[in-house]
């Protein structure tokens, strides 16, 4: 009998969260990332490579958006 997620101890909920994420990962070549989200994460990625020291701070970017909301 299959029951609900919900009623499972923690614990076990977050196993079945990792088994989930763990078989999305395998099969993560089969995923469809249209075009516009490619060339974004094209564009972050070298970015990211041209000077990968920097960042903000995690607290810095939460305050520039509180600020905004």
């Amino acid at each position: 009998m299959i029951t609900s997620p919900f009623s499972l101890p923690i614990p076990e909920r977050i196993k079945l969260v990792e088994a989930l994420w763990d078989s999305i990962a395998h099969e993560q070549a089969s995923l469809y990332i249209p075009a516009k989200h490619q060339k974004e994460l094209d564009l972050r990625l070298a970015a990211y490579s041209k000077d990968r020291l920097k960042g903000r701070l995690s607290h810095e970017v939460l305050a520039n958006i509180w600020k905004k909301l």
